[in-house]
């Protein structure tokens, strides 16, 4: 997807009528306004299950007549301004209510034999009958349209507010590892050049990561890769004091999954955990998957009696990560943090999905 069609996604504010959890919603709506008026009705129509069954064949045509002309006008719209796409909205629910009005009053006066009341399921005043369902319609349709507004400007700013985090995130890259990994190149260009080469180009490739687009999902693999890289640029740092224990076979890599997840899961780990014992530790990272759900594991040995707020630097990376897990999966992804006496996990749990929803 380029950056137009992203920026002109990005600004589309109804829902994708294409979708059956779309239809579905509509068809529930559906039979809840249908069963309200019946209900309202009661004391009008002596037969409440005639009355329900009428209101709702009528409601249902009208909601799954609407969810399909805007299923196949969704691109026009979505190359439309908020203000135009809202009124061409508006006009093409107002047709369809008009159309199915007058297909059943015309239905109800030839099967009545133009005697409107031998049929109490069907309308005797033309004119009324077709001009109210319109009102409705048209109060309807504006309250609906208001609140798809409202609600996609409300999930437009929580992802704003996600990418300054990540941006943030990607800013953060602290300035003692750079430096370290500096001095330690430095290091190495005379006593062993070839190994100098290698973490220089794995500092590259870690700020070409860090650096990428924030909004881009990638592969697992390419995730996992990123880690590594930390972990061997880390690796010439600390030595034998750092362990990283990978048990990742049992995961599917092609998995797409939001940029920068692991590595700053890692990079707490390091500078938290193993960073702070005199003698080191391993960090066992954990990918397994389940029921179409992959989890994600990070743990780390910390000094014993670790107060709460020692963990503070781990607040930002952690609230970014979840974040992100949310926008893109709702509902169905999380963050569990665990502190037994002596360690350190995060576990992130996610659908499995191949290709990137956009």
């Amino acid at each position: 997807m380029s950056n137009a069609e992203r920026a002109t996604k990005a600004n589309f504010f109804l829902p994708d009528f294409c979708v059956g959890r779309t239809t579905l919603a509509i068809v529930l709506i559906v039979e809840l306004v249908a069963l309200l008026i019946s209900l309202a009705r009661q004391a009008i129509h002596d037969n409440f299950w005639v009355d329900l069954a009428s209101a709702s064949l009528f409601l249902l045509w009208i909601g799954l007549g609407c969810a399909a002309v805007l299923c196949r006008a969704q691109p026009i719209l979505a190359r439309r301004s908020t203000a135009q796409a809202s009124a061409l909205a508006l006009l093409l629910i107002e047709i369809v209510v008009a159309l199915v009005s007058e297909a059943t009053f015309q239905i109800g006066q030839y099967l009545s034999g133009d005697q409107p009341a031998a049929l109490d399921m069907f309308p005797a005043k033309h004119a009324e009958f077709l001009f109210v369902n319109i009102g409705i319609g048209f109060i309807v349709s504006a309250l609906a349209l208001r609140y798809f507004f409202v609600n996609a400007e409300w999930k437009r700013t929580i992802e704003l507010e996600a990418q300054a985090r990540i941006r943030a995130l990607q800013a953060r890259i602290r300035p003692h590892f750079l430096f370290n990994s500096m001095n330690t190149i430095a290091a190495l260009t005379r006593s062993n050049p070839q190994q100098a080469e290698q973490a220089v180009e794995d500092l590259a490739d870690l700020f070409r990561a860090n650096l990428s687009d924030a909004r881009e999902r990638i592969a697992l693999s390419e995730e996992l890769e990123v880690a590594r890289v930390y972990e061997r640029i880390e690796q010439l740092r600390l030595g034998d004091r750092l362990r990283v224990n990978w048990q990742i076979q049992s995961v599917p890599l092609d998995a797409r999954v939001p940029s920068l997840m692991l590595q700053p899961l890692l990079e707490n780990a390091i500078y938290h955990g193993i960073e702070r014992l005199p003698d080191g530790g391993e960090v066992t990272i954990t990918a397994t998957m389940q029921e179409n759900r992959i989890r994600l594991a990070v743990s780390n040995p910390v000094v014993e009696n670790t107060s709460s707020k020692e963990h503070e630097g781990n607040k930002l990376a952690l609230d970014n990560i979840k974040q992100r897990l949310e926008l893109a999966w709702p509902d169905q992804s999380s963050v569990l943090v665990e502190t037994p006496p002596g360690n350190y996990s995060v576990t992130l749990t996610f659908p499995y999905s191949k290709r990137e929803e956009q």
